[in-house]
């Protein structure tokens, strides 16, 4: 309040005005590096000029490693324009706040990292080791995995994005592999007059079955879809606008089709977790030879038992006559499409950051948000992962509540 004096003729009192005050929350900005993938073949990057220029007017640093967006087609020039520092010193991107990576750091990676810091990357359940998750207690890193945080609405939007690309690219893939250049039957998928069609089997309901099914309907495909949740079913077909042939994952029908597969998309999404294997490996004994499998799942541990992580360098391994694609990173094939969705969802949860006044802020904000911790200030805070690797588990809500 302030003053407000009357001249004598009016009054000789001194009286109060009043004033409206606007309370904001303290605005925190913040050092985010992005250093250069090298693992996996990955070409994506998490965060793309024009969402880097929103957060650099913020008042946030935005480090990168030079040529981190070389294989999305991004230059250290556009990101310098966009406001970024660009450098050559990995350790001084691993100084920063906030560490943002398209893939988990590795051991050595995690060595330059600093104590209370912050990790957002995919949790590649492949990936994940026990050095792995001690590495991060002892630097009492709050790790955060994509994949699990969750939107408003419930639904897991990098899931989604990153669905809908996976959907696409494993139609194009299978219709590859499906050649007789690649070993596989030399079957076209959307056959020809006179011929059938190769016969698609999609595992799974959600965003990655979506559009498979799209692409592959309009090649002219036969698709067959399993899924124990009915409503997805339902979903689904209303999607897609049609009656379409559905089932749950009853063994006796599902293998029954899965003799006559000619391609099988595994699209299982776990919410916490490891995806169930819904396929086992005497079921891929009986399926046609050079036939061919794409686990989508592999992210998670994969949905088909004989699944084994490959790389875009050497992409296929050939089981029981079976072909097997399990790439983790499907998307980094379309690697700049793949950096715009992923940092069309990043961004914003940086900015909303900020504004609440940091990363811990949100976290006592934001349900959603909170579904994707699994490490924080040096506890283990997934349960799945401490049951599967045999490290204690403490509850997140008890460490907020409790002002650990």
């Amino acid at each position: 309040m302030s003053p407000q004096i009357f001249s004598a003729g009016e009054s000789s009192l001194v009286q109060t005005k009043m004033q409206i005050i606007e309370m904001n929350k303290a605005r925190m900005k913040f050092k985010i590096g992005i250093p250069k993938e090298s693992f996996l073949n990955e070409n994506r990057i998490a965060l793309v000029p024009h969402s880097i220029y929103k957060l650099v007017a913020m008042g946030h640093r935005v480090l990168i490693e030079s040529g981190a967006g070389q294989g999305a087609n991004f230059s250290d020039i556009d990101f310098s324009e966009a406001g970024a520092e660009v450098t050559v010193s990995r350790e001084e991107i691993f100084q920063s706040d906030i560490i943002i990576k398209v893939i988990p750091p590795t051991l050595e990676e995690l060595s330059l990292f600093q104590s209370n810091q912050v990790l957002i990357s995919p949790l590649q359940m492949p990936l994940i080791h026990t050095d792995y998750l001690q590495a991060l207690r002892q630097k009492r890193v709050t790790a955060i995995a994509m994949e699990y945080l969750k939107s408003e609405d419930g639904s897991f939007p990098l899931v989604r994005i990153m669905s809908e690309i996976a959907g696409l690219a494993v139609i194009h893939t299978a219709a590859e592999l499906l050649s007789s250049s690649s070993g596989g039957r030399g079957v076209l998928l959307g056959g020809i007059s006179g011929v059938p069609p190769a016969k698609v089997l999609i595992l799974g309901a959600g965003a990655v079955a979506e559009f498979a099914t799209r692409a592959a309907l309009a090649l002219g495909s036969s698709v067959r879809i399993f899924d124990d949740e009915i409503h997805k079913l339902i979903r689904i077909q209303n999607a897609i606008g049609r009656q379409l042939y559905t089932s749950t994952l009853d063994p006796v029908p599902l293998v029954r089709q899965l003799i006559s597969a000619d391609v099988v998309i595994g699209a299982i999404h776990s919410k916490a977790g490891r995806a169930p294997v819904v396929i086992t490996e005497d079921m891929v004994m009986k399926m046609k030879q050079g036939s061919v499998i794409i686990d989508v799942s592999i992210d998670q541990g994969g949905c088909i038992e004989t699944s084994k992580v490959t790389t875009h360098d050497n992409p296929t391994r050939v089981v029981h006559g079976v072909i097997h694609y399990a790439v983790p990173n499907i998307a980094s094939k379309v690697s700049r499409t793949a950096s715009i969705g992923m940092s069309n969802i990043i961004a914003p949860i940086l900015k909303k950051a900020g504004e609440e006044g940091g990363i811990e802020q949100l976290l006592y904000t934001n349900k959603g948000f909170q579904n994707g911790i699994y490490t924080y200030k040096g506890c283990l805070t997934n349960k799945y992962l401490s049951e599967r690797f045999g490290i204690k588990y403490t509850n997140l809500d008890l460490l907020l509540t409790s002002g650990f």
